[in-house]
């Protein structure tokens, strides 16, 4: 799988100054982790989970969780279990195999069939339910990637890696945990450090086994009886606000301590009565022809969305939970770096600059200081990798408009 490669390919040809790579399931946890992407939320009691796991892996989508937890209710949670075992043995009898598609990858791509699906992931409520579906799902464990796991802290969170190391154990199979931050104890200022500290201490020493942390800014709203509404971000609630640059403090460094943190979710896809004016400039939708496009996405609220992913950036998330189709394809034209952003990384990279120093950038627009700038070029080319470079006449705009026509 790879991102935009359900375009077709004389499309990303000319988008692109370099096109995202393929990735697996079995790549390394660094490259999965950044590749995540937008990972597109659906209950496990859906009747026909498979084939919505095809259509969205179809249309773009490289990470999807199956939630057994708060998007059922607790009487469902059984039939959720059985449900999730029909349907992954329904996608392993239509997945074609490394084998089948290794001479076939590319016509594949341009027809935008999925011959994989995405990296699949089950929320649990329990630990139990870890070791319990791993031995229920039998061979089809293939497909998992692992497990998300809720209101995580230290004492919570220790049984759910317990749980995961012995599933691993038995099923031969590499699982990941995504912890979700969404605990009061982690809300409340008077627990948060303590809170944190734990958090770092079980993570760490399950690091090899932790692919991202997730953000739960919907409960983190919930504890305080708030709703953000959609001409608002996660940002502009300064009690999450406050939280989520304490969860980057601690677990987001990029001194060899930190993990990716994941962008929270947006909740809206529906238009509704809009009390701010659109938040999406119009210069670049003109400049690119595109009207049209940035009237649709103010119409179903996701100028929000454009603003929010990129303040999600900017304070060092990356990725986001997502649960609509609709919000893929914005996560994932934002998360392509700019032609700008690659010459600046690069430049700052070069093993002549390794004693530091000052340079004007190639596009004379700015100072890139060397050794400060350096961890940001690294996770720069890091999501270059996965997610392409842009050409340098190529913005949002235009990734926008082929990600949703592909």
């Amino acid at each position: 799988m790879r991102h935009f490669g359900h375009i077709p390919s004389a499309t990303r040809a000319g988008l692109f100054h370099r096109e995202p790579v393929d990735f697996t399931s079995d790549s390394p946890a660094r490259t999965l982790a950044v590749a995540l992407g937008a990972t597109l939320y659906s209950p496990a009691t859906r009747p026909r989970l498979a084939d919505d796991v095809r259509k969205q892996a179809a249309r773009g989508v490289v990470s999807m969780v199956l939630c057994l937890e708060d998007s059922i209710s607790d009487a469902e949670v059984e039939a959720g279990e059985a449900n999730l075992v029909r349907q992954f043995a329904d996608l392993a009898a239509g997945t074609v195999t490394d084998a089948d598609t290794a001479t076939d990858t590319e016509s594949a791509t341009d027809t935008g069939s999925a011959t994989d699906v995405p990296l699949l992931f089950i929320r649990v409520r329990e630990p139990r339910q870890i070791t319990d579906l791993v031995d229920r799902l039998g061979e089809t464990v293939r497909l998992l990637s692992g497990f998300v796991l809720p209101k995580f802290t230290e004492s919570r969170g220790r049984g759910f890696l317990e749980a995961l190391t012995q599933a691993e154990r038995t099923s031969g199979r590499r699982l990941f945990a995504m912890p979700v931050l969404e605990s009061p104890e982690l809300l409340h200022l008077e627990t948060r450090a303590a809170t944190l500290a734990g958090i770092a201490s079980i993570t760490d020493k399950y690091r090899d086994r932790v692919l991202a942390l997730r953000l739960g800014v919907t409960d983190f709203c919930s504890a305080y009886g708030l709703r953000r509404s959609p001409d608002m971000t996660a940002y502009d609630v300064k009690i999450v606000a406050n939280v989520i640059a304490d969860v980057v403090n601690v677990l987001g460094r990029s001194d060899g301590t930190g993990f990716t943190v994941t962008g929270p979710v947006w909740e809206y896809f529906r238009p509704g009565e809009r009390m701010f004016k659109p938040q999406l400039r119009r210069s670049p939708f003109l400049e690119g022809r595109a009207e049209d496009l940035r009237t649709a996405l103010i119409e179903h609220d996701l100028d929000g969305l454009l603003r929010e992913i990129e303040l999600d950036r900017a304070n060092g998330l990356l990725g986001k939970t997502c649960i609509h189709p609709t919000h893929v394809v914005p996560v994932h034209a934002l998360s392509v770096v700019s032609h700008e952003e690659w010459s600046d990384a690069q430049d700052i990279l070069r093993p002549e600059r390794g004693g530091g120093g000052v340079l004007r950038s190639a596009y004379t627009n700015k100072m890139n200081e060397v050794k400060p700038h350096r961890a940001w070029a690294e996770r720069t080319l890091q999501r270059a990798e996965v997610f392409g470079v842009a050409k340098e006449d190529v913005g949002f705009v235009e990734l926008l408009t082929a990600g949703l026509a592909g």
